[in-house]
C-alpha cells in the first residue's frame, strides 16, 4: 500500500488556449508545488494531436492518482483528450483479460465550466447536471478498474473575479492535498 509520501499525482492538463485561460491556469499554478503532482500539459506535448501511447502509459503507471483537467467544451471535453483516451486506453493495458495496468489507480476529473451551477440541471439551460454529463468517464473509469473520485468542479468560470478564482485554486489544493493523504 503507498503512504502518503509515495502517492504520486499526475494531472493531465488538457486546454487548448491555456494563456487565455485565467481559470485552468490559476487551478493548475495553485496545485504545481505539490510535493509527488506532476503537471502534463497534454496540447504543449502534442500540438499535432500525435498521441504516443507507450509514453503516456509509462507516466500513468508512475503515478496512482490521475487527475483530467479540464474546460466543459462541448458537454465534454476539448478533443484532444478524447484522442488521448482513445489511443493510451489499449485493450490488453487499460482493460480486458489482461489490462490490468490501470487497477486501483485513482481518476479524478477537475471541469471548468462557464456557465453557473443552476443551468446545469433538469429544469437549467443544459437540462443535465454535470455529473450526468460526466458519465461516460465515470463508466470508463469503471471499466479500467480505477477508482472513481467526486470530481472537482468550477462553475461561473465566465464571470469569476480574481478573489473568487483564487478560492477556487485553495479548494483546489485542499482537495488534492486531502487525497494525497488518503493511501489508494
Amino acid at each position: 500500500m503507498d503512504t502518503a509520501d509515495d502517492l504520486g499525482i499526475l494531472i493531465l492538463f488538457v486546454h487548448p488556449h491555456p494563456l487565455q485561460s485565467r481559470v485552468n491556469r490559476a487551478l493548475r499554478d495553485a496545485v504545481s508545488d505539490l510535493p509527488g503532482l506532476h503537471v502534463h500539459d497534454l496540447y504543449e506535448e502534442y500540438p499535432d494531436f500525435y498521441v504516443q501511447a507507450d509514453k503516456e502509459q509509462a507516466k500513468i503507471e508512475a503515478h496512482d492518482l490521475i487527475v483530467f483537467q479540464h474546460p466543459m467544451y462541448w458537454y465534454s471535453t476539448p478533443s484532444l483528450l478524447r484522442e488521448w483516451q482513445d489511443t493510451v486506453f489499449e485493450y490488453g493495458w487499460a482493460y480486458g483479460k489482461k489490462g490490468t495496468a490501470l487497477r486501483g489507480k485513482r481518476w479524478l476529473q477537475a471541469v471548468s465550466m462557464a456557465g453557473p451551477m443552476e443551468s446545469y440541471s433538469k429544469d437549467g439551460r443544459n437540462r443535465f447536471s454535470i455529473l450526468e454529463f460526466l458519465r461516460s468517464f465515470e463508466a470508463t473509469a469503471h471499466t479500467c478498474g480505477m477508482v472513481w473520485l467526486p470530481p472537482f468542479l468550477t462553475y461561473g468560470t465566465s464571470v469569476m473575479d480574481d478573489a473568487e478564482i483564487a478560492a477556487q485554486g485553495i479548494a483546489y489544493r485542499e482537495y488534492l492535498t486531502t487525497l494525497r493523504e488518503i493511501p489508494s
